[in-house]
């Protein structure tokens, strides 16, 4: 057999092999797709995007995917008088902590500590997904996710996002529908 023949590397004019084909890996964290698989949401692990440079804030996503700030979905977790609570807010608004507290009765509402953002969802601060989380933990959804037909959200990691139409979103999040976001007086 001449190198040619047996596709050695060495052989100028050897076609390159062509691969086997298999599934492309998701871009998401494999623990949030498993997550879309068993919500029966697969068909999105193609649509998850990876980008080189971190989309960690709203407005890095917004910028790399090239869409509106408020198309971003933040996942932010609080702590409502010491347990966790997700807040699904669009990405050019803030939240309103006292509008939280009076929407859940909760004498005190704060910022989570990154530990325990990690240890409600599994993932760290700036990668969180709408859900898929470690834990089940109580969603808020503000309202204005609604007025975007499609809003874009964390995929597990700094630097996945993915597509999915609000109304979805929240409903496999299992959020209640609330105004928690900051208006300006």
């Amino acid at each position: 057999m001449n190198a040619e023949a047996a596709g050695a590397p060495d052989a100028p004019d050897a076609p390159e092999p062509s691969p086997s084909p298999s599934p492309s890996p998701s871009a998401a964290h494999p623990r949030f797709a498993e997550a879309l698989q068993e919500l029966g949401l697969g068909d999105l692990l193609p649509r998850v995007r990876r980008f080189p440079e971190q989309t960690r804030t709203a407005a890095e996503a917004a910028a790399a995917i090239g869409c509106e700030l408020s198309e971003i979905c933040k996942s932010l977790i609080f702590a409502a008088d010491g347990v966790p609570v997700l807040v699904l807010m669009d990405g050019s608004s803030r939240v309103d902590l006292d509008l939280v507290r009076q929407e859940l009765g909760a004498e005190k509402v704060t910022r989570a500590r990154a530990d325990l953002v990690r240890e409600t969802t599994g993932y760290a601060i700036g990668g969180v997904p709408p859900f898929g989380h470690a834990t089940k933990t109580r969603v808020l959804a503000d309202r204005s996710l609604l007025d975007h037909d499609v809003v874009w959200a964390a995929a597990g990691t700094p630097y996945a996002v993915f597509p999915i139409a609000p109304e979805k979103l929240i409903a496999h999040a299992g959020g209640t529908l609330a105004d928690v976001r900051e208006t300006a007086e």
